[in-house]
């Protein structure tokens, strides 16, 4: 007796599609394998899957699977080659996946000259396509810690951690970013103990040499506020926004700007924002401007220039910032007031100079000297002795130092006074920049924080295994390109929503109904899990996309066609039967 499962076909394909098409049909919008192999000719010797596609599987795989070993590409490749194949369109196998292959791609992309040519074209590509405006450019650095070894001439190096590793070697990447969406412009990739402010201006030449263009304001922090960086800035036709630190404004001279403030001889002006739920304008803060004149040497040449300065008070800072006095006082005064608690293993302390000493710092540490009120109070008390064999009969005196602490209100009141208030520094005018955009445009700052944050995150670029420079260098350039996948399908579907006064729901797993305009990319992809391609003989069958999946093509200018490509010489019932 034949049972039914037996005349199930023997040859039985699956592989789970995903989220594969909209990536490869987002890096192929964006010519990402096309000016890939224009800009990193390969050698004669290169056989199989171009260059630029072998990047572009690779980025699929790190976008889709959040990992970038090479070692794990060519097993997620061998299961996956029918959809690779039909959404490249291009002849690939197995083999043309293995690490070997992976590791000379990053030997290429390290060409420092093909990496520069290659970024400029794709971004006059994408600035063009896209329709984006370049005049808002930020900068920032960000460290990737690894588990390599150090060398002399080698990238990985110890140096001031911003992953908290400082155990960990390091490399640093110094990045530009293009407002409102967080699109990187032009990265360089140099040893981890370098410095932040030495790599502000070799940044804004590569983002000068990228857009071909002047007039841009660059926004960065107060690292960027080291003087020959505005005046190389300026002097070049650009614009700069960024903070002083307390070496150029001191704490003294910023409560001499705010006198007239503090003592009510004039009101700041009132600094608003729409708030976007409500629709209400809120206040965020106040401020004033003033202008002092720059001069230095530029190029041997001597300029002067007029520079605005710009004293802000963030109401969410100031808030902040009172919070952790608050905090930092009591906790001062709670330690000063143990200091005379007899415990067991704990001396106490004989003498005043001891006593001072560590009230000073306990003030010192938690950064509040001058805001607690200490008294000390001795009390000395002398004991007879009686004499006992050879030993005479004496009078010892001993001494009980106290501690009274206690918060001083006035002082705490002043310095809270001075809490909130940064002073800015810009050479852009006033029309073009005032102050209420100017705010606004420092505070866009968690942007760039934010790719760093996805760098680090969904694209896997901590920590790092390899030790080789070259293919150090070439794997950031490829996460790079990942990160800027990340943001413009964000940007498209966000973009969409907003010129349709529109929201999307069912995009938050256990919260179908929650609705949003603001969808992020990395609960895009999500929504595709699940999709899948069947092969049952010479048969190929795709899981059917729900109305979520082909909204999200639709919001993202794509077809679902990128979808049915995948079934060779589909029919409509392949693609249809069951369709939702």
């Amino acid at each position: 007796m034949v049972t039914k499962a037996e005349k199930i076909p023997s040859e039985i394909k699956s592989e789970r599609v995903d989220d594969i098409p909209l990536l490869l049909a987002q890096l192929c919008e964006m010519r990402v394998p096309e000016l890939m192999n224009q800009c990193f000719p390969t050698h004669g010797n290169w056989m199989g899957l171009s260059l630029g596609h072998l990047v572009t599987v690779w980025l699929v795989f790190i976008l889709s699977q959040s990992h970038h070993r090479l070692s794990h590409l060519r097993p997620w490749a061998a299961t996956r080659l029918q959809s690779l194949r039909a959404g490249l369109g291009v002849a690939l196998g197995e083999t043309d996946f293995t690490d070997d292959r992976l590791a000379q791609a990053l030997d290429y992309l390290s060409d420092d000259e093909g990496w520069r040519a290659f970024e400029d074209a794709l971004n006059q590509h994408v600035l063009r396509i896209y329709d984006l405006h370049d005049e808002l450019v930020r900068l920032d650095m960000t460290t990737a810690k690894a588990y390599g070894q150090i060398t002399a001439d080698g990238l990985l190096q110890f140096g001031h951690s911003k992953d908290h590793r400082p155990d960990l070697p390091q490399l640093k990447i110094s990045v530009s970013t293009l407002d409102p969406l967080g699109l990187p412009l032009t990265a360089t990739i140099v040893r981890g103990e370098k410095a932040d402010d030495p790599l502000y201006i070799p940044e804004i030449e590569r983002v000068r040499e990228t857009l071909q263009r002047r007039g841009l304001l660059f926004v960065g922090d107060s690292k960027m506020a080291a003087l020959e960086t505005r005046v190389h800035v300026a002097a070049g036709g650009d614009y700069y926004l960024c903070p002083l630190p307390q070496t150029q404004v001191s704490a003294a001279q910023l409560a001499e700007l705010l006198g007239p403030v503090l003592r009510g001889e004039w009101q700041p002006v009132a600094i608003r924002r729409r708030n976007e739920e409500t629709g209400r304008w809120e206040k965020i803060g106040a401020g004033f401007e003033y202008t002092v004149i720059i001069e230095a040497e530029h190029d041997g040449q001597r300029i002067s220039y007029e520079e605005r300065r710009l004293v802000v008070c963030s109401s969410s800072y100031a808030a902040v910032q009172k919070h952790s006095l608050d905090q930092r006082v009591k906790k001062a005064v709670a330690e000063s007031r143990q200091l005379h608690e007899r415990k067991q293993g704990k001396k106490c302390l004989p003498t005043q100079a001891e006593c001072q000493a560590a009230v000073e710092q306990i003030l010192q540490r938690h950064r509040v000297t001058g805001l607690v009120q200490v008294t000390l109070h001795g009390e000395r008390t002398e004991r007879q002795v009686r004499a006992y064999k050879e030993r005479p009969a004496t009078v010892r005196v001993r001494e009980q130092w106290t501690v009274h602490v206690a918060p001083d209100r006035a002082a705490i009141q002043e310095a809270k006074a001075l809490l909130g208030w940064r002073v800015y520094a810009t050479n852009a005018r006033v029309e073009q920049l005032g102050l209420t955009k100017a705010v606004r445009a420092y505070r866009g700052s968690p942007v760039i924080e934010r790719g760093f944050r996805r760098l680090k995150g969904p694209l896997s670029l901590t920590p790092l295994y390899l030790t080789t420079p070259s293919r150090l260098t070439g794997l950031v350039r490829v996460l790079l390109i990942g990160l800027r996948v990340l943001g413009l399908i964000e940007y498209k579907a966000r973009r969409t929503l907003a010129q349709e006064g529109a929201q999307i729901a069912g995009l938050t797993k256990g919260l179908p109904q929650k609705a949003t305009a603001r969808p992020t990319t990395e609960a895009i992809l999500q929504a595709f899990e699940g999709v899948t391609l069947m092969g049952i003989g010479k048969s190929w069958y795709l899981t059917p996309l729900n109305a979520l999946q082909r909204h999200l093509l639709e919001l993202l200018g794509f077809s679902p066609e990128i979808y049915h490509r995948l079934i060779p010489r589909f029919s409509k019932a392949q693609i249809q039967i069951g369709e939702t």
